[in-house]
């Protein structure tokens, strides 16, 4: 499994307002989208148009942990008016690393 960001996804589709909405997510600990930092897996959205969000942490004692996956799915419930629910499933394999922060995660954190 790889990060999200190295998907592209048509202009207004559904998937592309939902990755708009994860882009208002920050750890807050890090000053960088939890989009570009490779945290979100996975987007699939079935014949039903609920969303499922597969993501995961920078680690398991990530301080966020309880409070950051409600607030991305609540986000996505309020900010995608077409979807008919949301889940967020927390995923530990494969483990976050650096290497699945974008390239402009990297540059603007000062990575590279």
């Amino acid at each position: 499994m790889t990060a999200l960001h190295t998907k592209t996804f048509e202009e207004g589709s559904t998937e592309a307002r939902i990755v708009e909405v994860l882009k208002t997510c920050y750890d807050p600990e890090i000053p960088v989208d939890i989009y570009e930092l490779g945290l979100i897996y996975d987007v699939q959205i079935n014949d039903e148009d609920f969303a499922e969000v597969t993501m995961t942490l920078t680690s398991p004692a990530c301080p966020v942990a309880g409070t950051l996956p409600p607030e991305v799915q609540q986000k996505i419930k309020d900010g995608v008016e077409a979807l008919s629910g949301v889940s967020v499933e927390i995923v530990w394999d494969p483990p976050w690393s650096v290497d699945m922060m974008s390239e402009g995660a990297k540059l603007e954190l000062g990575m590279m």
